[in-house]
């Protein structure tokens, strides 16, 4: 593996004038970016391991531990979440300063599952990751959740001494990891780790062209498709013991490196993981800003969590399109806009409460949403009829309910796999996100 080392950069001084402005720029810009980064973190990443656990309505935060791992790939100048997207949140002060210096939106599926009946009639626990740039100084480290009515409240803290020796500093997961596509530095691309799952050590040569099929799936779409040159392939070769995943509905079990399964909260097509663990322990092997697990199946499914992992099949024929779909809610934390499929969720978005998600609304704070996209001559609500396909408009259905949520146009690849791809607030909300992680 030929892990690219981190550019240098040098700049030439002409005069004795140009060297005080860039002096005096450094100064103003102190407090952020790059020197920020600098300040407060090294290279690595601080892993903080725990479990959330609790039913319908009670969420309690169990920590596990920590570990250093080997790369924070990150944007060094964009240290702090601008989006306000997820139903959880993590943030990290500098102690001695009480200053914010990073923070990172996401969701979960304990979060999912708190939304199913069962979660109404018993209690679980769903273990999670969190991963930081590895400060150099003690921290505070504090876990928010998203109530109900869309407002974040503190649920744990506490204090992280980097010295402490009870940080796990052990050797990565001992597994190859090959780079599919990009020649760019990390910290200026976006770095994705494709996991292998339901691929046995024979499998792996598949595995690599199946990773490579869905990367060129994702550039020659757009957004991706212009930043071609700004985002890293990784290909991580877990090796599982059996070929496929487990289908319960069907009574077939595999033994796999991720612990994959159909049949996720009672939907059979919903394909996921919750050994969250072993997905983290596989991906830190190489540099990564978001993780998908590819799974060796010809069976229709997937799943996508936001910044948490994007999963699908690799042999299904609509793959490529479940792929897309899912790495829409993985990466850029995009809503599903389809309200007539069965899901195990009640009650998933409350109608007096504006979701975070960009591209749907309540019609709350629609300001806040996409209403400047929408031109004069643009019935609002705009009907459902075929004069408006492909026009950003006020469509109603979506996010699972086909009343008081509404979408930006009639079709999308986040409501159903007929239309080419994204709609244009999905382009434009994963364009935002992709600035986000070059600069």
């Amino acid at each position: 593996m030929n892990i690219l080392s981190f550019m240098e950069v040098y700049v030439t001084m002409t005069n004795m004038s140009t060297f005080m402005f860039f002096a005096l720029s450094l100064f103003t810009l102190a407090s952020s970016g790059q020197t920020s980064f600098e300040k407060y973190f090294t290279d690595k990443v601080l892993r903080f391991d725990f479990m959330l656990a609790g039913n319908s309505n009670k969420t309690v935060v169990y920590p596990v531990g920590m570990k250093e791992e080997l790369w924070f790939a990150g944007s060094h100048e964009n240290l702090i979440d601008p989006f306000n997207y997820g139903n959880f949140k993590y943030e990290v002060f500098d102690a001695a300063e009480n200053l914010l210096i990073y923070s990172r939106g996401f969701c979960t599926l304990f979060q999912e599952w708190q939304t199913t009946a069962e979660a109404k009639t018993m209690e679980r626990s769903f273990y999670e990751v969190a991963t930081i740039p590895f400060p150099k100084n003690k921290v505070r480290f504090v876990l928010n959740i998203r109530e109900r009515n869309g407002n974040f409240i503190k649920l744990y803290e506490r204090m992280i001494d980097p010295s402490d020796y009870y940080i796990i500093k052990e050797k990565t997961v001992n597994t190859a990891v090959t780079k599919i596509y990009g020649p760019g530095n990390p910290r200026e691309c976006v770095d994705l780790a494709f996991v292998a799952e339901g691929y046995t050590a024979d499998e792996m040569n598949k595995f690599r062209e199946d990773v490579k099929k869905m990367a060129d799936i994702l550039f020659a779409e757009s957004p991706f498709s212009d930043y071609r040159d700004k985002i890293n392939i990784w290909a991580v070769e877990a090796v599982s013991s059996d070929s496929g995943t487990d289908i319960p509905g069907e009574k077939i079990y595999n033994n796999t490196v991720l612990n994959s399964t159909f049949f996720t909260f009672g939907t059979d097509r919903y394909l996921t993981t919750q050994d969250i663990k072993s997905v983290n322990d596989y991906a830190a092997a190489a540099p990564h800003d978001n993780i998908i697990v590819l799974i060796n199946s010809n069976k229709y499914g997937g799943g996508g969590v936001y910044n948490y992992y994007s999963g699908t099949t690799a042999g299904h024929p609509l793959s490529p399109v479940v792929f897309i779909h899912e790495f829409g809610h993985g990466f850029a934390g995009l809503a599903d806009e389809y309200y007539s499929s069965e899901v195990a969720y009640e009650e998933f978005y409350p109608l007096n409460v504006e979701p975070w998600e960009p591209n749907i609304t309540t019609m709350v704070n629609f300001e806040s949403k996409w209403k400047k996209m929408i031109s004069r001559e643009t019935k609002v609500p705009t009907p459902a009829e075929e004069k408006y396909s492909n026009v950003t408009g006020l469509f109603e259905g979506g996010g699972y309910s086909a009343k008081g949520i509404f979408r930006p146009e009639l079709d999308c690849r986040m409501k159903s796999n007929s239309p080419k791809g994204y709609c244009s607030v999905c382009r434009e909300a994963i364009k935002k996100m992709i600035e986000f992680y070059i600069k």
